[in-house]
This record gives structure tokens, sequence and C-alpha cells, in this order.
């Protein structure tokens, strides 16, 4: 069992306290979460099982006993995704989807002829076709100049709010929104994350950003379900979009963000 699953169990069960899952809370606590002990008993099996299982050894997990610690931990639609993601096995609740692949000229054509601020990211969240309506938003991301800087790479969303002095001017709200960004990431990668290119892309932010490695540190994992987002541009001014983020039905992993304007 992999050692992501193990951490990721152990800090969402440290973090249902004993009323939330209906039991008494008495007694001195070294945290104010569930002991084992008790996870295990609201889950029907024995501690020593469920020691193995936060340790990453090499236990067997069934879709219907996550499904269970799903259900105990009063897990999130987007962490329960994220915990049968990392175990590699089906949610009896969902489907799979899945398909590999790049996006099509012809998405790209549909990029270019959305009339707000549109882009595609890949799994590594690297900018794969965007129009000029999101050129000219995302300074220092998909503007000519960033780009002619470094033309053999792709733009990475991630290198960007982390790397870039000019994102913490144009994010409103920049702490709050990059938190948010990398338990979105966490939760879209999910089992991939020890897997070449993003075991070192997550290697590189780690090292190069104090923020990323403390917050991808936190376990946190949230559903990419856009809102309201908020730019401070250096000539437009105080802009508001509300995002919606699509996925594409059989290349799954790569996403269709719009920022379409508020009124």
């Amino acid at each position: 069992m992999s050692h992501k699953l193990a951490e990721f169990i152990r800090a969402r069960r440290e973090a249902v306290t004993p009323a939330m899952a209906g039991l008494p809370g008495g007694g001195r606590r070294r945290t104010p979460g569930l002991r084992r002990e008790e996870l295990a008993q609201l889950c029907d099996v024995s501690p020593t099982w469920l020691t193995w299982l936060e340790q990453g050894r090499p236990v067997s997990a069934s879709s219907r006993m996550l499904a269970r610690l799903a259900q105990v931990l009063q897990l999130s639609p987007a962490e329960r995704g994220y915990l049968f993601d990392v175990a590699d096995k089906a949610d009896p609740e969902h489907g799979e989807a899945a398909g590999d692949g790049a996006a099509s000229s012809e998405l790209a054509a549909i990029v270019a002829a959305i009339d707000a601020p549109a882009y595609m990211l890949d799994r590594q969240w690297n900018a794969v076709a965007w129009n000029a309506g999101a050129a000219d938003l995302f300074a220092g991301w998909l503007d000519a100049p960033q780009l002619e800087s470094s033309p053999n790479q792709l733009p990475n969303l991630l290198h960007f709010m982390f790397l870039s002095p000019q994102a913490r001017a144009l994010i409103a709200g920049w702490p709050e929104r990059a938190q948010r960004l990398v338990a979105e990431f966490r939760a879209d990668i999910g089992r991939h994350a020890d897997q070449a290119p993003l075991a070192g892309l997550i290697a590189q932010l780690c090292g190069a950003s104090a923020e990323f490695r403390h917050w991808w540190g936190a376990q946190q994992v949230l559903g990419r379900d856009g809102g309201l987002r908020r730019f401070q541009h250096p000539v437009q001014g105080p802009l508001n979009f509300n995002q919606v983020t699509l996925h594409l039905a059989r290349q799954h992993e790569v996403k269709l963000v719009m920022l379409l304007p508020v009124l």
C-alpha cells in the first residue's frame, strides 16, 4: 500500500474529532482527532490492520473497506476521489474516467474562439493552449515576453503561481488562492504524484518554494470546481471572473478553464 495513502488516512483521522464521529471525547488525548482504535472500531476492522495501513505496509484494502473509511472520515467528494485514486481502486459509487492525450488542434481552436480568457492544462498543469484574453490577463505566464524567454518549455501554472513575483501582485488574496491551488493539484494528480514527470515537478517546487513545500505536506485535497477569481491587473486594474473548469470526456487529464466576467 502506498505511503501517500497512509499519510492521507492518518491526516484525515487526526482531523475528525470524536464528537464529529458520534463518540464521547473524554480523557486525555495526544491529538484532537480520532485514535486508531476508535477509527478501527467504527470501520469494523482490527487496530493492527489499520496501524499497518497507516504505516504503508503491503496490506489489502478492498473498495468496500475504502468506502467505509471515506464515510467514517467524512471525506468530501474530492477527498474520496483522491482516496480511491492513490489506493488504485475503483470507487463503487463512480465509474472510472480515464484516457491519456494532449489538446488537439481542434480543441485549441475552440479555446481561441471563446470570448473570455480561456486556457487548457495538461496533467502537469502546463498550459497547452490559450487564447488572447488569457494572454492579456496572465502577464508573466501566458504573455509573449515570458514565452520568448523560455521557448522550449510549456508555461506551467504552478511555476507561475509560486516562483513568479508577478503572480503575487496579479492574484488578489494570493496566500489563500495559492494554498487552495496546491490542494486542488493533489486531488487532480492522485496516485500519479510519484511518477515522472510529476515527481520531478513536485520536488522542484518543494525545493524552490517554502509555501508550496508547507502546503504540499499538509495533505489537503480540494476539488477544482471554479468560483470567484479576483485579479489586480497592472494595466486594467481590479478584475473579477467566475471560473468554470471542464474535463474532457475522453482525455480526462486535460482541463479547459474559462474565466467568465462577473457582470
